[in-house]
């Protein structure tokens, strides 16, 4: 089979090598998509993300649609949980899943993930997904978990007021994802021309680029999906006293500077993401019924020979989400 793999920071090769056998409890899953995230391009860029650093050429990719070809749900298409927690520590327990400190996960460390033709995968985080499924939405069904876990963190009434800071395809999912929860008001912030339009498709009520975010009203809830200090100190300004802040963007440095005075004296509530946590099913479903809409996020599909090609298209953000297709 054919599979991308990061030798180092912007070194993506094609290479051929044998398809995975499944070990015990595990399927073999032809990929069918795999949508790019913004921590698969932290590998791309810097090789490492976090305190986790490239230590083997690694195949990248955990936004995964596929069907299944062998197992108990051989020849269904399927979502692909890039989670598999231990189950036996004191977090699994606690039902904190996501922050499993002995999981691992596809695309990160020395796990694989779905820039390939075949992957095996434990057939416990498999999840079946209705036939009329695009592969594409499929594969965006990891992000819009991370969306539903990231509104879950900070939603706390009926008709709240909402900003998101970050409009790339996980932050328009929560301005959707606000709009459909009863939101009374969402607002959005983002600098790139093109997210700001999207921002408003989405359902946003106002746009505005982060130098004007000042001048918007105070919100009970705002959710930074940027990863830069600039998007931190808009969402904080925005935020009414006592209300909350979620933080969701992964920082190029591994750094964020909190405007510490202004947060303090608005007496904030803030949370900060891991992932997602038992998000899928909820997923599929938000999906199913069509509470928000999937598909126009997607705005380039490459082939997966040209696996660094989509990478960099990702990285120049100028588009919303790139998607890779393994069959072609």
């Amino acid at each position: 089979m054919k599979a991308a793999r990061l030798f180092g920071p912007g070194d993506v090769r094609m290479v051929e090598e044998p398809a995975p056998l499944p070990g015990p409890g595990e399927c073999l899953v032809r990929v069918t998509a795999v949508g790019i995230c913004g921590s698969d391009l932290h590998w791309f860029g810097e090789g490492r993300i976090g305190g986790s650093v490239l230590s083997r050429p690694l195949v990248l990719g955990h936004e995964i649609a596929g069907v299944a070809e062998s197992g108990p749900l051989e020849g269904r298409a399927v979502a692909v949980d890039p989670a598999v927690p231990c189950g036996r520590c004191e977090r699994c327990r606690e039902g904190y899943y996501n922050l499993c400190p002995h999981g691992r996960f596809a695309g990160h460390g020395a796990t694989d993930g779905g820039l390939r033709q075949y992957m095996a995968w434990p057939a416990t985080e498999l999840e079946p997904v209705p036939d009329h499924f695009s592969p594409a939405t499929v594969a965006l069904l990891e992000p819009l978990g991370v969306a539903l876990h990231a509104l879950d963190l900070g939603w706390k009434r009926f008709a709240a007021s909402v900003a998101v800071v970050g409009c790339g395809p996980i932050g328009l999912m929560l301005v959707e994802l606000a709009r459909a929860a009863g939101a009374s008001r969402v607002v959005a912030v983002e600098p790139l021309e093109h997210r700001r339009a999207a921002a408003l498709r989405a359902g946003a009520d106002e746009v505005v680029g982060p130098e004007e975010a000042g001048r918007l009203p105070e919100v009970d809830l705002s959710i930074e999906v940027a990863g830069n200090d600039v998007a931190v100190a808009a969402a904080v300004s925005l935020v009414r006293p006592g209300g909350r802040l979620v933080l969701v963007g992964i920082p190029d440095d591994d750094r964020t500077v909190l405007p510490a005075a202004e947060a303090r004296r608005k007496g904030l509530t803030i949370k900060l993401t891991r992932r997602m946590n038992e998000a899928y099913p909820r997923a599929i479903d938000v999906a199913r019924r069509n509470v928000i809409d999937l598909e126009w996020l997607v705005s380039a599909t490459f082939e997966l020979a040209r696996t660094r090609e989509a990478l960099a298209a990702a990285a120049r953000r100028d588009g919303l989400k790139v998607v890779v297709v393994p069959e072609g």
